[in-house]
């Protein structure tokens, strides 16, 4: 790691740890202005036996509770105070576990007091959360393990790192095949960089998008045929429906044509009990195949969604907006 990412982390360690003492004294308000996506049923539940002060120290950018958490191992990169952690704790179950790794000495200790507090609360004989001290770019030197994972989650942290090619690398390692990274980010329309910032004039020309994507680890090479595949309605919190990404909903009992990738991804991950794939004897045709998608940056995908909004930032209200949005889609097979 280089002396100039050191001292960003350090900045940063100082920010998070030291200077925020509520999500309120963030500088900008662009984290969790606009939900596209409401909380499920059992993630509102869940958010209301959270911790006051747990809450209270939250710094995300949305929303990052994926689907069939039940019995899943969950890491979370960048864990902060805990909250997102707690949360699918109760979601997993008793037999699921959640790791929270974050870098930061103040919110690891704040998470880690309130373990015991949240077994109670969730009515649980034993833990099934915890919280390492450790760099996301170097999972493996903080004691996590390869291949373990079943769902990598995110929450407004990999924007923050000076190596973004490291963290998604070591994502890649700790998941296992057939695993999820499902994480919510910041972008900006460009790279922002000191002199940007002391410009007034094209700092207000920067625009930010928050969204929210979802990567699966494929076998290399792996595809499947075009198939068509039913969703059987089992998901919790989802009997009727399944919105898997912005390209794919699924109803219950409807066969839906889906494109090999998609289709592997339904076959090998954890959703795989609760979809029928079957070989499509012909060639089909899809509608709006994610392939479109995989290449379009958050700001196209929100004005095609139709879903991008102006929001000016907290300290400079005259200075720059944010174009924000919340949005998911599926982008195939992550390498590192």
């Amino acid at each position: 790691m280089s002396q100039k990412d050191t001292s960003v982390q350090d900045q940063l360690k100082s920010y998070y740890g030291k200077r925020l003492k509520r999500s309120e004294d963030l500088q900008t308000d662009v984290a969790c202005y606009k939900i596209c996506t409401p909380l499920s049923k059992s993630a509102a539940d869940a958010m209301r036996l959270i911790h006051p002060e747990v809450t209270q120290r939250y710094f995300g950018c949305g929303l990052v509770v994926p689907e069939s958490l039940e019995r899943c191992h969950v890491l979370d990169l960048g864990s902060g105070s805990g909250r997102d952690c707690y949360v699918l704790g109760k979601l997993v179950g008793p037999n699921g576990h959640v790791t929270g790794v974050d870098m930061t000495d103040e919110l690891i200790q704040l998470s880690r007091n309130y373990i015991s507090y949240h077994q109670e609360k969730f009515g649980y004989t034993e833990t099934n959360t915890e919280f390492i001290q450790g760099y996301i770019e170097k999972l493996g030197e903080a004691g996590i393990q390869y291949n373990k994972f079943d769902v990598l989650i995110s929450n407004c942290v990999i924007c923050l790192c000076p190596d973004k090619k490291a963290v998604f690398a070591e994502a890649y390692r700790a998941l296992k095949e057939g695993g999820e990274m499902y994480f919510s980010d910041m972008y900006a329309s460009e790279p922002v960089d000191e002199n940007l910032k002391k410009d007034s004039v094209l700092w207000g020309d920067v625009k930010y998008a928050s969204g929210t994507y979802r990567f699966f680890k494929l076998p290399f090479g792996g595809t499947d045929e075009r198939a068509w595949v039913t969703y059987k309605g089992t998901v919790t919190d989802h009997q009727e429906k399944l919105i898997f990404d912005s390209v794919h909903t699924f109803e219950k009992d409807k066969a839906v044509a889906v494109d090999g990738e998609l289709a592997l991804v339904l076959k090998i991950s954890r959703f795989a009990p609760h979809f029928i794939v079957q070989p499509a004897e012909r060639e089909v045709p899809i509608k709006d195949g994610p392939q479109q998608y995989c290449h379009l940056n958050p700001f196209q995908l929100a004005n095609k969604l139709g879903s991008s909004i102006q929001q000016c930032s907290k300290t400079q209200k005259d200075g720059p907006c944010e174009d924000q949005t919340e949005v998911t889609w599926k982008c195939g097979e992550a390498k590192s």
